[in-house]
């Protein structure tokens, strides 16, 4: 054993996981689909000008930030394009649907065969939605010289192209989740964004001139990934006890347990960001289809309204739109998931109790006043990141990298599940896990 404790711990989990025949073929068939997903990412749509695409891309800063998402699949134009996004959109619609549609509240009480329905209902939404999404983005570049032929025959080969490439990625995602680890479509999303990293670290080599402002950049970006892991895992305990009765040699006896529930202040995830973002960037792209550099209009000063990289004063706009959005969207989507969870109910239905609390009514007004009140530590949390670029930029006068809160948040995320399902695993074959 003293060779084990000599090690480092994270150095010796890796070697405890790679020793394991099943733990060690789900990792190999998670690294084997990432490397597949990037193939994928490099491979074109027909009928594209690669360099008309690459200039365009350079004087349009909102597209350089959505390539990243997609792992330089859009600067591209690839099959992969959209990455695994109309997937989430259709996700969060259903989310939105299912409390407010009986027929779908009635098939997420049904257990496992209800949920598979909900899920089948959300991939043949996705279809839909990749289309329309694919179309948008040809319109929008064919009137930038970028694709080679616009008729009706090429145009819908190039939308059937994006369309099979964001199912194909939903697919490899859900083989990840079953035969991987981790959740398989965080994970794509995860490749993609990590893939840009070796781009985003060379440009900072660019910004040599300005050290010490790279410098304070780079601190800032540490302390926003601790901050991040510190609201991630941060929760809130609830004590509830469950009185127990067990009858026993002719009498009753009474036993009482205790446990809690654990209330997290960031319940929300990254949902609301991507809220917030997608409804700040809208009217900027609507806008984008009707601008003219010829004649400028009203739609050119609404796209630059509505942008991230708008210069001082206008672009503070955008930031102080997409920072108060952030937190209204925190507060709904987190009454929404607590609503579906309905835990004075499930209490009750369980025999459990809070200790001093009444069962029932008492029970669901001093959850929603806890829930409110940790809740603004998650909304000002997810609203402070979301701002953090723009907030490091000012600061630091460092322009030439293009880092994304809504990046950082999914990459802290998907590791941090990742590593806890490792340890469940190791744990559960009686090793040491990375965790203390």
């Amino acid at each position: 054993m003293r060779p084990r404790q000599s090690r480092p711990r994270l150095l010796q989990a890796m070697l405890d996981a790679f020793s394991l025949p099943d733990l060690r073929r789900r990792i190999l068939i998670t690294v084997g689909i990432l490397v597949i997903f990037r193939f994928v990412a490099h491979v074109p749509i027909p009928g594209v000008d690669q360099n008309a695409l690459q200039a365009l891309f350079e004087r349009n800063a909102l597209l350089g930030m959505l390539d990243m998402f997609s792992g330089g699949a859009m600067r591209r134009l690839s099959v992969a394009a959209m990455g695994v996004y109309p997937y989430i959109t259709a996700s969060i619609i259903m989310m939105l649907l299912v409390p407010v549609i009986p027929r779908l509240q009635a098939l997420s009480r049904e257990g496992e065969g209800g949920r598979n329905k909900i899920n089948l209902i959300t991939h043949w939404l996705v279809v839909p939605l990749a289309a329309v999404q694919g179309y948008g983005q040809l319109v929008y570049i064919q009137r930038e010289g970028v694709l080679a032929s616009t008729d009706p025959l090429s145009m819908a080969t190039m939308v059937i192209s994006m369309v099979a490439g964001t199912i194909f990625l939903v697919w490899l995602g859900e083989l990840i989740t079953e035969y991987g680890i981790g959740n398989g479509i965080s994970i794509i999303i995860f490749g993609g964004i990590v893939a840009q990293l070796p781009e985003m670290i060379g440009q900072g080599f660019l910004a040599r001139e300005n050290f010490a402002g790279l410098t304070v950049y780079i601190l800032l970006v540490v302390l926003t990934i601790a901050v991040i892991v510190i609201f991630t895992e941060a929760h809130r305990r609830i004590p509830v006890q469950y009185a127990k009765s067990v009858f026993r040699s002719g009498r009753m006896y009474r036993h009482s347990g205790t446990t809690h529930i654990p209330l997290r202040v960031n319940a929300a995830g990254m949902i609301p960001l991507i809220f917030a973002m997608s409804l700040v960037l809208f009217p900027g792209i609507v806008a984008s289809y009707f601008a003219n550099p010829a004649d400028p209009n009203a739609a050119d000063w609404i796209m630059r309204l509505f942008s991230p990289d708008a210069p001082l004063p206008m672009g503070l706009f955008y930031w102080a739109l997409y920072f108060g959005m952030a937190v209204a969207f925190t507060f709904f989507y987190t009454m929404v998931i607590y609503q579906q969870q309905d835990l004075p109910g499930v209490l009750q239905r369980q025999g459990g109790f809070i200790p001093g609390i009444r069962p029932g009514k008492n029970t669901a007004n001093y959850l929603n006043g806890v829930i409110n009140r940790i809740t603004w530590g998650g909304a000002l949390f997810l609203a402070s990141v979301a701002i953090m670029p723009f907030v490091a930029r000012q600061i630091t006068n460092v322009q030439v990298i293009q880092l994304s809160s809504l990046g950082l948040l999914i990459m802290v995320g998907v590791v941090l599940d990742t590593m806890k399902q490792l340890e469940a695993q190791l744990v559960m074959r009686r090793y040491e896990g990375f965790i203390r």
